[in-house]
């Protein structure tokens, strides 16, 4: 049966696909732009404009970032940052939200009182670099990986969820001679996979994305994460160290600038577009986390 709209409707639905068709442009058409101005020549880009003429287009830029070791390294430094930091983070996360969820927890109050507390109130950088320093954590992959390991919001995202697990569950598992650590090993944790999946994507992009705590406790070069590399393109205009050779005039040198600085933020974006189709089915109901009763 078909459903009658009344004019208002109709206008507030018109309205409502004209939004979302803004919003698909002003994300669309970034991203188009600078996939196509990956491939172009920079002159002919500065000058014309984008340009679909295969004639036009070159793979220099590729060719000058997978044959530097500077990046190439960056890019797997980033792999391993983000991996293993989505790994520590979902799973402190997940144990401590499956004990604050429990209702048999001592104390379970003044350890969310003080979660909460930090959200509001942090140390600041100098006292975390002192503190990373004492631990003797400096020029480590622990510097990059630990400091930001502990997520409040993770933490209570994962508490929520894990409330929304049946109870008889947990009972019958316990009449059957069931320990706790069994019940969340073998019953709750195969039940999470929508939140442990939505924690580990939140976790990975946004460690893929950040390149302040290498920039300040990573001194080694062989250390840096692939942002640092970017932010010498993208920020200081200048091609990594060994890309371009002295050799090559200043135009030529800001020529291959333009274009190496297209290429490396398609690379970087990869394994985001990747990962974002498996994740999916997982993210509706993972960011839906205590919206229902």
């Amino acid at each position: 049966m078909a459903v009658k709209h009344s004019g208002l409707d109709r206008f507030l639905l018109a309205l409502n696909y004209l939004f979302l068709a803004l919003a698909v442009l002003i994300v669309v058409v970034p991203l188009v732009y600078i996939v196509v101005a990956s491939f172009m020549d920079p002159t002919v880009l500065l000058n014309k404009g984008l340009s679909f003429r295969v004639s036009d287009w070159s793979l220099e830029g590729y060719k000058k970032i997978l044959s530097n070791p500077a990046m190439v390294r960056g890019f797997f430094n980033s792999v391993f940052y983000s991996a293993a930091f989505a790994i520590v983070t979902v799973a402190v996360s997940v144990c401590a939200g499956y004990a604050l969820s429990e209702g048999r927890l001592a104390g379970r109050g003044i350890f969310m009182t003080l979660f909460i507390v930090t959200m509001f109130f942090g140390g600041g950088l100098i006292p975390t670099y002192l503190l990373v320093r004492n631990l003797h954590m400096l020029n480590t992959v622990w510097a990059v990986i630990i400091p930001g390991a502990v997520n409040v919001w993770n933490i209570i995202l994962s508490r929520t969820f894990f409330k929304g697990v049946p109870k008889e569950l947990k009972e019958a598992a316990n009449v059957d001679g069931a320990t706790d650590a069994g019940i969340f090993a073998r019953i709750v944790l195969p039940l999470s996979k929508p939140i442990i999946f939505v924690l580990a994507l939140y976790a990975f992009v946004g460690q893929w994305n950040s390149y302040f705590d290498a920039m300040i406790y990573l001194e080694d070069a062989k250390l840096h994460p692939l942002q640092l590399v970017l932010r010498s393109i993208l920020i200081q205009n200048q091609a990594a160290p060994g890309m371009i050779s002295d050799q090559l005039a200043m135009n030529e040198l800001k020529r291959l600038s333009e274009m190496i600085k297209y290429s490396a933020i398609v690379i970087s974006s990869l394994p985001l577009l990747v990962m974002y189709p498996f994740f999916q089915k997982y993210f509706e109901k993972g960011v839906m986390v205590g919206s229902l009763k």
